[in-house]
């Protein structure tokens, strides 16, 4: 059968220095799938001055459309840590969508066109340590004053990577 090079959405590039997982043919599908396969890119999935609130006056929105969105994103989290924050920030508001939330969202897919072949390196090194990292806002959100966390685990010498490289292919 030979090695293991598409699953589930996922593209697998291996070689004797490790394996190399990220979804850009994925990526690709759902940008064109929201029409936003030319929308121009952005290098950040989240602007530092964006605060999401719940709109009471703001224009409501299809509900079908942003929880496809949400479920694209969600399962683009597998390979893609970066935007693991905005996803979840953004999926806080499902009850109640505006205008305003579905930007966010077109927001982090242009951050996604930006980065398109962004993924996981898993290294073929012995070393299997466990290293992980916690960050937390105690209470920072504004409506609910509810805390916003996050963690990154890290197995062996596994870790999030830019493009693929030449020396990968």
């Amino acid at each position: 059968m030979g090695q293991l090079t598409f699953f589930l959405g996922l593209q697998i590039k291996q070689n004797r220095d490790g394996t190399f997982v990220h979804q850009g043919k994925y990526t690709k599908d759902v940008l064109k799938k929201f029409d936003m396969g030319v929308a121009k890119p952005f290098s950040t999935p989240m602007s530092m001055t964006t605060a999401l609130d719940v709109d009471e006056d703001g224009e409501r929105m299809n509900q079908k459309e942003y929880r496809s969105m949400i479920g694209s994103l969600l399962y683009w989290m597998t390979t893609r840590p970066d935007i693991h924050f905005t996803v979840c920030l953004c999926s806080r508001f499902l009850a109640s969508l505006c205008t305003s939330d579905k930007q966010a969202m077109k927001r982090i897919m242009r951050y996604l066109r930006f980065t398109l072949e962004f993924g996981l390196w898993y290294s073929s090194s012995l070393t299997l340590s466990l290293c992980g990292y916690f960050d937390a806002d105690f209470a920072g959100c504004q409506l609910d004053r509810k805390s916003t966390s996050g963690t990154y685990q890290f197995l062996g010498s596994s870790w999030y990577l830019g493009p693929l490289t030449s020396s990968l292919v």
